[in-house]
């Protein structure tokens, strides 16, 4: 199976540079007008151009002002202070401090279409700190 990340954003141009300026993500292969693929992650992401109030889910209407989704994406990193800041100058917010964990730090953030992130850096053994195994 693979997964790909789709990212409906209102204007390419702009989203095209957050994305590879904040990730240092590269254009991979570019569909016209309609959206770009933008590769370097261990999975595609795909920045699809769809209008704001146009149909989103079910009826409703797209609307790229920050919102709460139950989905978001992590981007691990291996210095968090350095990607927060990269992610920072190139157009992203910070929602929040930086906050510790058994398994590392993380910080949310924002891109300007409304999508939410967060950036993860592990300690130790990652998320082996705190996971238990089935038996």
């Amino acid at each position: 199976m693979d997964i790909l990340v789709n990212l409906d954003v209102p204007d390419l141009a702009a989203a095209e540079a957050l994305y590879v300026a904040a990730f240092g993500l590269r254009i991979g292969r570019r569909f016209g007008d309609a959206g770009v693929e933008l590769l370097g992650a261990q999975v595609p992401v795909y920045l699809l151009v769809k209008s704001a109030d146009s149909i989103g889910a079910a009826t409703r209407p797209r609307d790229y002002a920050r919102h709460w989704m139950p989905c978001h994406l992590d981007v691990v990193v291996d210095d968090l202070a350095a990607a927060l800041a990269r992610v920072l100058a190139a157009g992203f917010t910070q929602e929040g401090d930086v906050r510790e964990a058994d398994w590392g730090r993380i910080v949310q953030i924002a891109d300007p279409f409304g999508h939410g992130w967060c950036l993860l850096q592990f300690v130790g053994r990652g998320y082996d700190e705190i996971a238990s195994i089935p038996a």
